[in-house]
């Protein structure tokens, strides 16, 4: 259930005009006012939230669409308090008209003696924890982790204002950073039932679901968006070992894979959104820098990948056969259509990460196309050019190629288009926009992706490939930077896994806790990884450049 997590106090109250009060709660969030409330019955309290405040210190609207207000009439029968009960919104900021503060000059019909915000999210147990000694990056994290809870609702929506809808390619794109902080062993199912009621008798899988509203064009078909009804129930199965969800969803995982081959035909997937919000030389929205064709159709290719593993796993050894064939048949033409002089489709970090963090790339490639990578990202001063559906993939990527280094810029650089850049702007909560640009939503899910490296990069807790319910992971932690220690633990569906590490003394000492039912390659920094068994680890070697 969506229930009220957390309750914010004014931080500031401000009078931009006569009997108008904007009320600062200090930080952007799904919720709803609460007020308590005296005055004459038949006076109304009308509140207007909103994420920003216009030149005259008036509540905006703009970033999160509008008019939306809530208003209350009093009963004028003593302190009355109130809160909506159907309806949310997402803000910062409380514009008050007609009932002044308590001991207001002026006054007003009515006195307001307390304005709280109350913050509503997805009652999902939170089982992760990252802390580091680098306030930026914790502030990052803060930042992301302000957004996810804002978008965890009754679906995981994008933003919490002006759509709040379940845009699918949040659910696979930062899944793996959500499934690190929240236990979603219940949510994840219910998205894949969402999908399948959602889903049309051609077989698409419309870009949000449930489909409160039919869109048009790549708005309701893009496969980087549908691809959710193959690779969210597989991630409920390598998550939480859930088969059950897998199973259920298997029947839709065919018929979308038969309706993005009957689109493809003998050619690519040339149609959809791309990678969205990357950035351009125009105005963020349909990929620019990234053909729609590369994203499109690597994504049928892991749908490929994935429906087959699905029908290995429920004996279905026919049917694997015949979406492994289709994928070597679709494979020749990806690297035929976007495949040339060692790089692809123009060399955007986008084109480049997906094909090596998708594993498309020819092997004996990777280490060229990895260097090809960062280097598109140093040639842009360490900023992304990335958006919505590449950047997961360019941090994903830079992970595998143990560019650590890389991320770490990424995430650390001052400028904007980049985190801090959005934090500088006086960001609480993740932006839509890189730049945090005032006219976009300014507590959006997406391009937090940097959250999955804060625990499989710099903590090194990683999954493991084909290790269903995590009987088997990897802790490769990743001293990076100025970062001198990192604390990190999580709640897996076989127990707490944690991780601590610090460099003191030119040592660097790592402790490590492994639960039972749970194998772990554990490597310290320039060492062979070596296989633990349940229990606590005290291990320790030279710190990195000592």
């Amino acid at each position: 259930p969506v229930r009220v997590q957390h309750e914010y106090s004014p931080v500031k109250v401000t009078q931009p005009k006569p009997g108008t009060y904007v009320y600062d709660l200090g930080q952007n969030f799904s919720g709803w006012p609460a007020i308590s409330v005296t005055g004459p019955a038949g006076a109304r309290v009308k509140m207007t939230p909103g994420e920003l405040l216009d030149e005259s210190g008036l509540v905006s609207q703009r970033s999160s669409g509008g008019p939306t207000y809530f208003s209350y009439v009093l009963k004028g029968q003593g302190r009355e308090r109130w809160a909506p009960r159907f309806s949310y919104y997402g803000f910062r900021y409380v514009q008050v008209e007609v009932a002044a503060p308590e001991g207001a000059a002026g006054g007003g019909p009515a006195v307001l003696h307390s304005l709280t915000g109350q913050f509503i999210h997805l009652d999902a147990p939170r089982i992760g924890r990252f802390e580091s000694s680098s306030d930026l990056l914790n502030r990052i994290h803060a930042l992301i982790d302000a957004a996810v809870r804002s978008n965890l609702q009754h679906v995981l929506t994008d933003c919490p204002h002006r759509e709040k809808l379940g845009w699918l390619e949040q659910a696979h794109l930062m899944g793996p950073s959500l499934v690190y902080n929240w236990d979603l062993r219940t949510f994840l199912p219910k998205i894949a039932r969402d999908m399948r009621e959602a889903q049309t008798v051609d077989g698409l899988v419309p870009d949000i679901a449930p489909e409160y509203v039919v869109f048009g064009r790549g708005f309701r078909d893009s496969p980087e968006w549908g691809s959710a009804a193959a690779l969210v129930p597989r991630m409920a199965f390598d998550w939480y070992g859930d088969r059950q969800t897998l199973q259920d969803a298997y029947p839709m995982m065919k018929s979308y894979v038969s309706y993005l081959g009957a689109r493809a035909g003998d050619g690519i997937l040339n149609y959809g959104l791309g990678d969205w919000y990357d950035i351009g030389p125009g105005a963020p929205g349909f990929s620019q820098l990234t053909p729609m064709g590369l994203t499109a159709t690597a994504f049928y290719l892991e749908d490929l990948r994935e429906a087959g593993r699905a029908a290995a796993l429920l004996g279905l050894g026919g049917e694997r056969a015949a979406f492994d064939a289709r994928f070597t048949e679709m494979l020749g033409r990806f690297q035929k259509a976007f495949y040339r002089d060692g790089s692809y489709a123009g060399g955007s970090q986008t084109a480049l990460a997906m094909p090596l963090a998708m594993n498309l790339a020819p092997a004996e490639s990777r280490a060229a196309l990895a260097g090809r990578l960062v280097d598109a990202i140093r040639s842009r001063d360490n900023h992304t050019s990335a958006g919505d559906i590449g950047y997961r993939y360019v941090i994903q990527a830079l992970l595998e190629a143990g560019r650590n280094d890389v991320i770490f810029d990424l995430a650390s650089q001052p400028t904007k288009p980049s985190y801090a850049g959005q934090l500088a702007a006086g960001a609480t909560s993740l932006t839509e926009a890189w730049d945090a640009n005032p006219n976009s939503s300014q507590n959006h899910l997406m391009l937090g992706h940097i959250e999955q490296w804060f625990y499989a990069g710099l903590a090194g807790i990683r999954p493991v490939a084909d290790s269903p319910g995590l009987t088997k992971i990897r802790i490769w932690p990743a001293p990076v930077g100025d970062v001198r220690w990192v604390k990190a633990s999580w709640d897996s569906v076989r127990g707490p896994v944690n991780v601590d590490w610090r460099i003191s003394g030119g040592r660097f000492h790592l402790s490590v806790d492994i639960p039972p039912g749970m194998t772990a390659d554990v490597r310290l920094p320039g060492q062979a990884a070596a296989t633990k068994g349940s229990g606590h680890y005290e291990l320790e070697c030279a710190a990195p450049g000592s």
